[in-house]
């Protein structure tokens, strides 16, 4: 008997597309069929055209040549209204709301339902009740966006596309901001999501989130879909080496570290924040040459304002600070330039309001914070040719893809931009590195490399802070393993120590405490 679901058209079909910006060629003859009711994961190297294609299916971009099917009709999207009217939402990896206005007003923004708002807001009110209750999307209606967690924000991405009738939803590495206990309830939505019918196409670059939240999967390299198979049929080495075109090492290889004198010395490090809140409370460690010191914790318990503390970009309340022996003053207003020539280097954990100048190119983002060196000029005058030198230099090394120097960072993909910062901060010899979620958005060959890059400065007597909520990469890298809760620093480990221990620790409960 034949299988009604085989008879059923795709949810998505897309036919032949192509797209160049310039001379560069984006996607190459795409031909993918997204079935109703699952959950299609996409995978690729930054760079590949993953997110091109779904801007093209989203109606941001146009494509040169194919053709797109919604539900096996033929239809021209060229727009991301006429994307939502046809039934597909997009949750992107930076979120589009307005920090200022509730869950409520951001859901309705842009269909309020005439001038008179209050009715529309009864309507909007009631449907975000149903659509919570049906897809376990709990969060309160009158709560400000700037007051909910990373996590909550995404969900009312995710609610607003479902009020306006998406029945396919694309989701751009969703969980680049998200802890592991984020993105594991994140994929429990998706679920119930397919369960009810939804499509859901995921853009993501970590291969363990496509092996248990998926039901396909696609590979894209270079533009063009080179594979496209079942998930249970399938593994993350054949997947990686899909990706690259290669083999893959899917774990760290480092000799055992041989560490120094203390590079980094950090005392009674205390930082309260505007609101009174305790952000950092007594922290103190060293961090010596020749070895990674890896800080766990669950987002906002500490680990961001420890590296801005450090790196200067803003002022403690009171503690120490030592580098390489030098004394410096941590309440005094923030002096990132000083730090700098001491031979710390920073890679900020949020790449768009700390690392780079997006407008700018990225030529001029590869020199940012060290522009005042004399190779890049003297005085009031740049040297253009060393500065376009020093980012092919870059780019090479990197693999910053597109390989074009003159443009400007905003037209890079996120793990592109990822480059970008990580080849400026790496790339000077420092003594001190403190590098904030240095695979954020990256792909699986760039994490490779990165890895392998770290390893060597480390080797190199570089002491390098990795803050990272990626537990497997605290792990892999890091000679010591530093756990932050409250502002505290409430245990170190080695690496040896398990995923559960660490999980216990970041939530403040001891190993001696579980086991009573």
């Amino acid at each position: 008997m034949r299988d009604p679901a085989a008879a059923r058209p795709p949810a998505i079909e897309l036919v032949g597309i192509d797209k160049s910006f310039g001379p560069v060629r984006a996607n190459r003859d795409i031909h993918l069929r997204i079935e109703k009711g699952t959950i299609h994961g996409i995978v690729g190297e930054n760079g590949a055209g993953k997110s091109t294609l779904m801007s093209i299916l989203y109606g941001y971009y146009h494509a040169d040549a194919g053709q797109i099917l919604v539900d096996g009709k033929p239809i021209d999207i060229r727009s991301p209204d006429e994307a939502i009217a046809a039934g597909i939402g997009m949750v992107f990896q930076h979120f589009m709301l307005v920090d200022t206005f509730t869950v409520l007003e951001n859901v309705m923004l842009g269909v309020e339902g005439g001038a008179r708002l209050k009715g529309g807001a009864a309507k909007v009110r009631a449907e975000l009740q149903r659509l919570e209750r049906d897809f376990v999307l709990e969060v309160d209606p009158d709560a400000r966006i700037e007051d909910l967690p990373v996590g909550l924000q995404q969900r009312v991405e995710i609610l607003k596309a479902l009020y306006r009738g998406a029945e396919t939803l694309i989701l751009d590495e969703p969980t680049g901001v998200l802890t592991p206990a984020e993105a594991d309830h994140l994929f429990r939505i998706l679920a119930q999501l397919r369960d009810q019918g939804r499509t859901v196409i995921l853009i993501t670059h970590k291969l363990r989130e496509i092996m248990e939240a998926t039901d396909n999967v696609s590979v894209m390299r270079r533009g063009e879909i080179v594979a496209t198979m079942k998930t249970t049929e399938t593994s993350p080495a054949a997947l990686a080496e899909e990706m690259v075109g290669r083999r893959v090492l899917l774990r760290v290889e480092k000799a055992e570290a041989k560490p120094g004198a203390p590079i980094l010395e950090v005392a009674d490090l205390s930082l309260t924040d505007s609101r009174g809140v305790k952000r950092l409370d007594d922290v103190s460690f060293d961090i010596r040459a020749g070895e990674i010191v890896g800080v766990a914790g669950v987002a906002g318990n500490g680990q961001s304002e420890l590296m801005e503390v450090l790196s200067g970009m803003r002022k403690a309340d009171g503690g120490r600070l030592a580098i390489d022996g030098e004394p410096v003053d941590l309440t005094r207003p923030a002096a990132a330039a000083s730090r700098r020539r001491l031979g710390l280097a920073h890679v900020p954990e949020d790449r768009h309001r700390a690392g780079l100048v997006t407008a700018f190119s990225e030529d001029e983002n590869a020199i940012l914070g060290y522009h005042d060196d004399a190779h890049y000029g003297r005085g009031l005058f740049l040297d253009r040719r060393a500065i376009r030198d020093h980012a092919v230099r870059h780019i090479e090394q990197y693999d910053i893809r597109p390989p074009d120097p003159r443009l400007k960072a905003a037209n890079f993909s996120g793990g592109n931009q990822q480059k970008i910062v990580l080849a400026r901060e790496m790339e000077r010899g420092p003594k001190i590195l403190i590098v904030g979620q240095p695979t954020r958005g990256v792909d699986i060959g760039a994490i490779e490399f990165i890895h392998a890059r770290l390893v060597e400065m480390r080797d190199a007597g570089c002491a390098i802070l990795l803050v990272s909520v990626e537990l497997d990469e605290i792990r892999g890298l890091s000679d010591r393993i530093l756990v932050m809760c409250g502002g505290r620093i409430v245990g170190e480990r080695g690496p040896e120590a398990s995923e559960a221990e660490l999980g216990l620790l970041m939530t403040g409960i001891s190993s001696t405490e579980a086991a009573q």
